[in-house]
């Protein structure tokens, strides 16, 4: 009977957070369908006629469209760079010998202790002194070569777990180390891969800082710099409605990679945890 009560106490604490997510979420998508008059005049009624009108005027005049491009070339070859590095990375770490790799495996475990916000003034410094700032190659190299502690351990873990004899046997047959990597440690590693992709992607789509602090071109911002420039206009044009719109938009991508790969996030973090 305590059992029972535990859980149902539970259920109802998770479902009152739950419900905490969603119901803003609904209050934006409807409100983004009024005009900016029904807006003021009560806003918690439901649209007369929905305004389908201002997504067109987010999209456009708030730049959301240019955004969207930049945030997708910006996400797009960072993650691919990064996931790239995260493999050979985690390779070197977990399948070969040489010196110092422990040493060096503790010290990027200790950047897990580290926030992240003190490196940005010597990222900045960096940059700037590379001519990289208020460019998006520049914000992909920020955001894609530095190794990142997390991907490792948990990419890690997957291949620990990889028997050594695949590769050993490939090695035997003439197999080159990247032959190895690409053709027999990537195809097993590859729910790992796909959970640090996931996790990569929702850092990155929803990367403020990096982005606000590099990018001073309007048309160059990603989506949450711009929806930050688009906020601040609303100061004086009090188009609500439209901005709405907007995070409206800038939303949908991540729900749907959330919808498409939950599975794949929380069988690539179990698999992952109960191998390592």
């Amino acid at each position: 009977m305590t059992r029972r009560m535990g859980s149902l106490v539970w259920r109802i604490i998770l479902l009152l957070w739950a419900l905490s997510v969603i119901l803003p979420i609904i209050w934006i998508v409807y409100q983004s369908f009024k005009t900016n008059q029904q807006f003021f005049a009560d806003i918690w009624s439901l649209p007369s006629t929905f305004q389908w009108s201002n997504y067109s005027k987010a999209w456009t005049n708030l730049g959301v469209g240019q955004s969207m491009l930049n945030t997708v070339y910006y996400v797009g070859l960072s993650l691919f760079i990064s996931l790239t590095l995260a493999v050979v990375n985690a390779y070197a770490f977990t399948k070969m010998e040489w010196k110092l790799r422990n040493i060096v495996w503790s010290l990027i475990m200790l950047s897990l202790f580290l926030p992240g916000i003190n490196i940005l003034v010597p990222q900045y410094t960096l940059m700037r002194a590379l001519d990289l700032t208020n460019s998006l190659n520049g914000l992909v190299l920020l955001a894609s070569l530095p190794l990142g502690a997390f991907e490792l351990l948990l990419l890690g873990s997957f291949m620990r777990s990889l028997p050594k004899e695949l590769e050993e046997s490939a090695f035997i047959d003439g197999a080159t180390i990247f032959q190895v990597v690409r053709k027999i440690i990537v195809p097993l590693a590859m729910p790992g891969l796909v959970t640090i992709g996931i996790f990569k992607f929702v850092a990155l789509y929803n990367d403020f800082l990096g982005p606000f602090i590099l990018l001073s071109d309007p048309d160059k911002y990603t989506v949450s710099v711009n929806m930050y420039a688009a906020n601040a206009m609303m100061e004086y044009k009090s188009d609500w409605v439209t901005l709405l719109a907007g995070l409206v938009i800038t939303v949908i991508p991540t729900i749907i990679v959330y919808m498409l790969f939950q599975r794949k996030i929380i069988e690539g973090a179990t698999l992952g945890g109960v191998k390592g």
